[in-house]
């Protein structure tokens, strides 16, 4: 049945892309591709008809179903019709308001998965966000990634644009291998795109509010504030947009004041309330070494009193294969080398965390491990102080978010700020 409905959406695609010619961006890289697609539309909406991809629909489904403007019926035989019906209308009739831009995430959990859907929406813009460990276990070693990954350059045209992480070298050396016009970003002081001087902002208070830094390209340099944000990882999603609204020919100052009201996706590093007048660093939606690791490093910067503990609860980083005991003990040293004050784990692998940390000479006193949501939710509760910081962080498969749940000072606000709240999750 999938590989039907997959086969019939190839086609009516194709032909529906062939009809409107919308500019096509795509977006690929082992960690960001959502947050870099709020951005982008953020940036593009003001003057451009835009669709971005629904929800997490980056593959060989849910990418046809955003070119075709409709959600998935799951299981739904009658609901399939529907969408097809509504893909057959789009190419027998002439919709006056189809989006002039299409947004679109390309994910890869094999081989083949970004070749399949690079060719079936052609991109006039190809962003690669970074390559890191993520879906090792399908597709091996990094540079097997790196190679996935890039495919979304291979067919791009001189008169294309890709956007290139310049931080990354893996990431950076795919311009070797396109004869697209190169946009690079980061914060290399060789990047087309930069931040510079980035600081975390507090008010009267002493909490967080945001986030400081300099924007600069082509030598025009802005001062940007961002009440919304304050990692450095949602910082290369601005970089990404506004790398984008260049080539549209935007100009610095609008591309900033769309970009002032952008936030996170609920689960990726967004800073919410907890109980007894803590703060809760929620970056549950998912989990890498490298996206861990940066996330450990977003606490430390953070300014806490002295009382405060850094208390960093991590699930385990699945998709890993063969290295999946050695990157979780990787992150266990980064748990040390980031001053964390108490470390509790969850699930089976990331008690390689645990053992990575002691190796690295954290006490084994400070450090607790689970095999359960509900029970390291309610030891949680227990250990947590006033103005403490926890960060929780895990693949999507350990369901972290319910930790975040048991912790939040409004818990009647999951719905709103946190990730899978749907009935499709419970």
């Amino acid at each position: 049945m999938k590989k039907f409905i997959q086969k019939q959406l190839r086609v009516l695609v194709i032909a529906i892309i062939k009809k409107y010619g919308p500019d096509i961006i795509g977006i690929t890289g082992s960690v960001g591709k959502s947050s870099a697609k709020e951005a982008i539309k953020k940036v593009l909406k003001s003057r451009f008809q835009v669709r971005a991809s629904i929800k997490n629909y980056n593959n060989e489904i849910g990418l046809p179903l955003t070119v075709i403007g409709a959600q998935s019926p799951s299981k739904s035989i009658f609901g399939w019709l529907k969408v097809f019906i509504k893909a057959i209308s789009l190419i027998l009739t002439t919709d006056k308001n189809y989006p002039k831009i299409l947004i679109l995430e390309m994910g890869a959990d094999r081989e083949g998965d970004i070749k399949y859907l690079a060719e079936l929406a052609p991109c006039k813009i190809a962003v690669v966000t970074t390559v890191s460990e993520s879906h090792a276990e399908f597709l091996g070693n990094l540079q097997k990634i790196e190679k996935e990954k890039r495919q979304i350059l291979e067919n791009l045209s001189s008169d294309r644009f890709a956007v290139l992480n310049r931080d990354s070298d893996l990431t950076y050396k795919m311009k070797d291998k396109t004869r697209a016009r190169v946009i690079s970003f980061g914060f290399d002081k060789e990047a087309n795109v930069r931040a510079i001087d980035s600081r975390i902002s507090y008010n009267e208070k002493g909490e967080v509010n945001g986030i400081n830094f300099k924007l600069q390209c082509g030598g025009n340099i802005v001062p940007v504030f961002l009440k919304n944000i304050f990692s450095s990882s949602q910082i290369y999603s601005v970089l990404i947009a506004a790398s984008v609204g260049f080539i549209y020919e935007m100009n610095l100052i609008e591309i900033i004041e769309q970009l002032k009201s952008f936030k996170p996706l609920p689960g990726r590093m967004n800073l919410i309330k907890g109980i007894k007048k803590t703060f809760i660093i929620d970056d549950s939606y998912n989990s890498s070494p490298a996206a861990v690791k940066l996330a450990l490093e977003t606490m430390r910067e953070i300014r806490l009193p002295i009382s405060a503990k850094r208390i960093a609860v991590l699930g385990d980083m699945l998709e890993l294969g063969s290295e999946t005991e050695q990157l979780h003990r990787g992150v266990g040293v980064s748990v040390v080398e980031n001053s964390v004050d108490v470390l509790i784990t969850k699930g089976e692998a990331a008690r390689e965390i645990a053992n990575g940390a002691i190796e690295a000479g954290m006490k084994k006193d400070k450090i607790f491990s689970f095999s359960g949501n509900k029970k390291a939710g309610r030891f949680l509760q227990e250990q947590i102080s006033k103005n403490d910081l926890i960060l929780i962080k895990g693949s999507q498969g350990m369901r972290m978010e319910k930790i975040v749940k048991e912790i939040m000072a409004k818990p009647m606000k999951a719905k709103e700020l946190l990730a899978r709240q749907s009935n499709e999750w419970k």
